[in-house]
Formats: structure tokens, sequence, C-alpha cells
């Protein structure tokens, strides 16, 4: 049997940031540590234990039905004030924006007039904010790099606000890998707003702390629309009301065969993020990917269409809430190919919740409210049975849990260790607590293409993992993985209507059970469901 587990990249891929030199200035970059935490103009909530949290509301959020945020090409949305605001300095296209940067102190509001501004043909010539700057774009105001400038916004600086611009043709084509144009260095608190940020290599925008997405389209960038990662962890952000579509053009999955390292958009080690009224759509890879130790997810009211692979991925984290968001034909490029594995709208991989994790949503992980329609597969709860701290299969390497992270680590998972407790339970990232109810699923194979057939994986949800081969000093081998996600983890689907021929892999990868089964002895998932087939029930 083919066993086939989620890709993601190690975090030594991250560390290799990298020295800029900008006007004679050198740079080290590098984190910044995690500053007070906002997030959707609100505070932060903060747990009993202190961590932070990402905001949220108890208010119902119904799926869209149409997308919610039309912003690539809608000059009424992007468009920045025709007059400089008062005090603001007005930035000609024949003046050099980084020069005028480090003539004015911080805080200054930086003004860009109508037209095509450029930077000194240099690679590592680039704007670097002060504290508080703000970079403002009149109507058809762009800052062109001419491929020739690798970045657009770099440095250390706080609340820097950057709106109204088209930041466009920064970095060669597949340059800039595992790198970004706006906000290079993750820095905090920055505002990107209204903005069109498109055909960049790399990351279109990079995502640190208290930072607020809002308003913008991120298109055709050469790896991911954005990108969150700091090496000290991101905390409290907001993405609100974007559009992020056509990302990855530089195909790097091609290029790098398994890197898991591509999409509309990525987070790495983020605690508190907001992630609402979105249209994620026709991304090469997948919409969105939280990839490795994320928790404290609120993912709500977004319209996730037409990427190429799974609309999105919650990969080895913890406590999230995904709800009220719209499903439509997702995975329809990479499922066919993927053969044996369902590829779902979401992916729920080695994630749940956990109360040991601080951040909300530790009590259950919620999938609920959520519209799917036509995509691949469904939703898919899985566990790699030799993936695991310490295991050379695990692909984020040198990253452990944050369960019991003073005592569980990398190095202390080992196999002399990890047979006892608390090393047996607490090295493994685990698929509990998982919610999945109140949503609707739609599948009609017509529309999916002749390629769709439940041998191919297509029409599927399912909760399973792989039989347990490696390494040799494992204790979780045989089906004991198996069954702990099947039977003794608190995973649960309920109160959802199905409509068509849909099916469902159970247990162990490649167990493909119909409707009476699943809902069955021994698994007993759906049970007060409903499904339609051929318009009865």
């Amino acid at each position: 049997m083919e066993q086939r587990a989620p890709s993601g990249r190690g975090a030594a891929w991250y560390r290799q940031r990298r020295t800029l030199v900008a006007g004679g200035v050198l740079l080290l970059v590098g984190g910044l540590s995690a500053g007070a935490l906002v997030a959707d103009d609100r505070p932060a909530s903060k747990t009993s234990q202190g961590s932070p949290t990402a905001p949220t509301t108890d208010a119902a959020v119904k799926a869209p039905s149409t997308p919610p945020a039309k912003i690539c090409g809608n000059s009424e949305a992007l468009a920045g004030s025709a007059q400089a605001p008062r005090g603001a300095v007005v930035v000609s296209t024949a003046q050099n924006l980084q020069n005028l940067t480090v003539q004015y102190p911080a805080g200054t509001t930086f003004w860009l007039a109508p037209g095509k501004h450029r930077l000194p043909d240099d690679e590592f010539v680039q704007v670097i904010p002060k504290d508080g700057n703000r970079y403002l774009g009149a109507p058809g105001a762009i800052l062109d790099g001419a491929n020739r400038n690798r970045y657009a916004f770099t440095g250390s600086a706080k609340d820097v606000v950057i709106s109204h611009l088209t930041i466009q043709n920064f970095g060669k084509a597949q340059g800039n890998n595992d790198e970004g144009v706006v906000n290079h260095d993750s820095a905090s608190g920055w505002t990107v707003e209204a903005n069109t940020v498109q055909r960049n290599a790399g990351a279109g925008v990079m995502i640190g702390s208290r930072n607020v997405i809002r308003g913008n389209c991120l298109r055709d960038n050469g790896q991911y629309g954005f990108n969150a990662y700091n090496p000290q962890r991101v905390a409290s952000i907001t993405i609100q009301g974007n559009e992020i579509t056509g990302n990855d053009t530089d195909d790097w999955e091609k290029v790098r065969p398994g890197c898991g390292c591509t999409g509309g958009g990525k987070f790495w080690a983020v605690s508190g993020a907001v992630v609402r009224g979105n249209w994620i759509h026709d991304n090469r890879g997948a919409g969105m990917w939280a990839d490795t130790n994320n928790t404290a997810f609120s993912i709500e009211g977004n319209y996730i269409s037409n990427n190429y692979a799974e609309g999105v991925i919650y990969e080895i984290s913890y406590n999230a809430s995904i709800r009220g968001n719209t499903f439509v034909r997702n995975g329809i490029g990479k499922g066919p190919t993927n053969v044996g594995f369902p590829t779902p709208a979401l992916y729920i991989s080695e994630s749940g919740a956990d109360k040991r994790v601080p951040g909300m949503f530790s009590q259950t992980f919620e999938v609920s409210g959520n519209v799917f329609t036509d995509n691949w597969a469904g939703v898919i709860l899985w566990e790699n049975a030799d993936r695991f701290a310490g295991s050379a299969a695990n692909t984020s390497s040198g990253s452990s849990t944050l369960v019991n992270p003073s005592v569980i680590n990398d190095q202390t998972c080992n196999a002399t260790s990890i047979k006892n407790q608390p090393y047996l339970s607490d090295c493994r990232w685990k698929t509990q607590n998982v919610r999945v109810h109140d949503n609707v699923f739609t599948l009609d194979p017509d529309n999916l293409g002749a390629k769709c057939a439940s041998r191919a994986g297509c029409g599927y949800n399912g909760i399973f993992s792989n039989w347990g081969t490696f390494p040799e000093w494992s204790p979780y081998k045989a089906r004991t993985v198996e069954d702990a996600i099947t039977f003794h983890q608190a995973n649960r689907f309920f109160s959802n209507t199905y409509s068509g021929p849909w099916n469902f892999m159970v247990h162990e990868q490649g167990n493909a059970v119909n409707w009476a089964a699943w809902q069955g002895a021994p698994y007993g998932q759906d049970q007060d469901s409903v499904i339609k087939v051929n318009g009865e029930r």
C-alpha cells in the first residue's frame, strides 16, 4: 500500500536569513520578539497563562455565497487619496524614496504621486522605513522593482503603514525563495492595506507580530501571496478582506519536489490569527497552509475556490476554529495525481485541540457551518504514524510539540526515552478533539470531470492513519496510531448534511467504506447526519 504523508518543510530552511546592503548600510536580517498584541483593530485577549490569543466573536458566521473580497482590479477599493495629506512629504517619480526616508525623521508620512516610482539600479537597494512611517499612494502610484531590486520594504521598524500602492516586479523569476518583498524582515505592528502586490519573486508580503493585512490584492507572486514567519514566533495577526490569487507562479513544488513551500499563503509558528472574509482562489498549490506549531486560529467567512491542491491545510498545529467558510472546487488539479490519498478541501494533519497549549479553542477544534461544493474531497483528519519529534520522518526538522516544552524536545524524544511517559504521549502531534459538524457537503461528479471516481480518491471524508513502520525504535508501529486517531482521540463527525455519492476512508489509509459502514460499528461517525443520493435521503 502506498503511504503518503504531508510534505511540510523543516524549520531550518526558514533560518537562512540574508544580510542586506542598502544605501551603504549593513543590515543583519533577523527576527523580532513579539510585542503587544492587537488584531482587527481590537485588543487581543489573553488566557490565564498570559499567552496571546486571537480575538473572535460568538456570533454565528454564515458561509458566503459569493466571494466577499473582489479586490484585484477594483479601483474603488484600492485607490488612495488624490491629494497629499496635510504634512506629508510628496514624492515625485523622479525622487529616490529610500533617500527621502533617510532624510526625514521617524513617523513621517510619504505620499507617492501618480506614476511609476523606481529605486536605483542595485539588487540590494530597498526602502528601509523608520518607526511609524507611512507610505501612501495616490491613484495610479506604482513602486516597481523592474526585476532588478530584490525587495521593496525591509528592516525592523515598528508600526509602519503601507497603503494604496501597486508594488510589483521585485526580484527575479525563481528568486527570493522563502523571502518576502513587503516587510521582508517580518517587523511588528505593520499595516498593509488596500495595495496591489503582484508579480514579485518569493512572497508578496511577510507578516510579523501585530500585523494587519487588509483589503489587498495579492496576486501572481512567485511563491506566496503572504508568508507569516519570525524566528521568535509571530503573534496576533489579522488577514482580512483580501483577494489572494494566482500565486506560486514559479511552481516551487516542481523546482524543489516535496518542499511544501507554495500556495496562496503560509503560516509558521504563529500564535493568534484571524483570517476572515478573504477570497483565496486559483493559487498553484494549497490556498492557505498553517504548517508547524501554530495555535489559536480563527478562520471564518472566507471563500476558498479553485486552488490546485487543498483549500486549507492545518498541519502539526493546535487549537483552531474553522467556521462559516465556503470551499468550492479545490484539489481538482492535485487530486487525480495523488493516488491513494484523497486530496481534500480541508486537510487537518496531526492537529487538534489541546488544553496544555495556551490560546483560544483549546477544548475542541471546531469545523462547523462550512459549505463544501464539488471539491475533490471534503475534510480529511490524518496522522502519520511515523512522524513525531525525534523521528527522521518529522519533516519539520528540529521542531517539537508545544504541549510540554520544558521536558519534550527534538533531543529528548529519542530511542531510550520514548517508550516511557511523558515522552510516549507528548512527543507526538495528535489529531484530537476535532468536531466536524453542521457542515454541508455537496458533490456532483459530473462537475469534476471523468477522473473523479471513488478509486481515485474523489468524494471522500475521512479519519485515518497509516500502518506504523519507522523508525526501528518507534513505539507507534503497526495499528497503534490508526486505533488512536479513530477510536481514542475524540474525533467526531456529526450533524452534517451530504448530497451526492460520498465515501469515507477510516482507520487505515486505503480502507474505503460506504455510508452505512461509516455510521455503523465500530466507527460510529455521522450517526445523526443525513445523506441524499439522487435527491433522496
